[in-house]
């Protein structure tokens, strides 16, 4: 893999759980992954190719790029040119206000339908809001001004998909996502899984694979990276990071951890820390 790939993850002082990230990617490739935030961005150059929700797509120049929470994806340059882009990495908790002010139905429940799309308005408040984040020198009301404006914005994109009532089959896979996540540091066998969804093996498989776009074992590695990110972030050392989450060694810890964040887990942690 080539140097040329860099990776700037920026805190928002002014405002918690808001992080922007700067991409610059030539033969780097995000490994299936999903965020527990909304990340929303701009192709500045190149074009940036993944698949997400079932489908394969292209992101080319001043095109947005959206993820929800739990959107399984990965990612990589599709063209000859350098891809660059930005991204900002929204938790849930920061968009409810403004969805609640907005009379958006069932506001925990807020998707945007597309991947991709044009809105130069969009596109305006993305990078507005990414100055603000990296010059560090904003007000808290700056900040939330510009996450009421671009979530009104955000709206006019949602999907109804989510507004559906929820069939048994739905809940039966959300109580394994459930029983993933709370047991993220212990080994899951996928009888235990299949038990907790009360569905075959194999039936299972396909249909977990087929609702969050991901394999099981991916799904329960995804969860682990997160709440390793977490805890760097809080400023856990890496070490205590890699015993907490039971993985074998740093090394190991790194093969997970850099396909998803682009670097190892103590880059990540200096470039979070050292602001």
């Amino acid at each position: 893999m080539s140097e040329d790939n860099q990776f700037k993850f920026i805190n928002s002082d002014g405002v918690d759980h808001l992080m922007l990230l700067h991409a610059s990617m030539t033969d780097f490739a995000y490994s299936t992954h999903a965020h527990e935030e909304y990340s929303i961005g701009v192709t500045l150059s190149g074009r940036q190719d993944f698949y997400a929700h079932g489908a394969f797509h292209h992101s080319h120049p001043g095109q947005i790029m959206v993820f929800n929470p739990g959107d399984a994806h990965d990612g990589e340059s599709g063209a000859d040119a350098v891809l660059n882009y930005t991204m900002l990495y929204v938790h849930p908790d920061q968009l409810m206000p403004s969805l609640e002010a907005l009379n958006v139905t069932s506001p925990e429940l807020f998707r945007i339908q597309d991947a991709v799309f044009n809105d130069p308005l969009v596109k305006q408040q993305i990078m507005r809001l990414a100055q603000l984040i990296e010059l560090n020198h904003a007000t808290v009301s700056e900040y939330e001004s510009l996450l009421f404006e671009l979530t009104e914005e955000l709206v006019r994109y949602q999907s109804k998909q989510s507004l559906l009532p929820e069939t048994r089959r739905q809940r039966l896979l959300d109580q394994a996502k459930d029983y993933l996540q709370e047991h993220y540091q212990e080994e899951i066998s996928l009888d235990d899984l299949c038990q907790v969804a009360c569905m075959s093996k194999y039936h299972f498989l396909r249909s977990f694979k087929a609702y969050t776009g991901m394999t099981p074992h991916q799904y329960w590695l995804n969860v682990r990276i997160h709440r390793g990110k977490q805890a760097l972030r809080a400023g856990v050392s890496v070490m205590n990071v890699v015993d907490q989450l039971g993985f074998n060694d740093l090394s190991h810890f790194n093969r997970r951890f850099k396909p998803v964040f682009g670097m190892t887990p103590r880059q990540y942690q200096r470039l979070l820390l050292a602001r």
